[in-house]
């Protein structure tokens, strides 16, 4: 499968209204907004967590990597969450 182009020089952000943050009562991170809130998994908990207006998605994919070991599938799954998280308006990439 091949990955879909995006520049991994972009730094994502959460957009504004939206707030990612580990909730106890879920035992869980989710991400808030005003709407209502969205629990994660735990895929797109550990690639949240790497979501903070510094990194780039290529630092990210590397974070990640570094933390689970070189797994083929890391830099697709974060790249399609973070194709997701645009669509879904949960993130800037800009």
């Amino acid at each position: 499968m091949s990955l879909p182009e995006l520049d991994l020089s972009i730094i994502p952000t959460w957009r504004q209204g939206y707030r990612f943050q580990f909730e106890p009562a879920q035992n869980a991170y989710v991400l808030l907004y005003p709407e209502g809130m969205i629990k994660l998994n735990q895929s797109a908990s550990e690639i949240g967590q790497h979501i903070d207006g510094q990194n780039s998605i290529a630092d990210i994919i590397q974070k990640v990597t570094a933390k689970f070991g070189d797994i083929p599938e890391i830099k697709q799954d974060i790249i399609e969450y973070m194709l997701v998280a645009q669509r879904e308006h949960w993130i800037d990439l800009a």
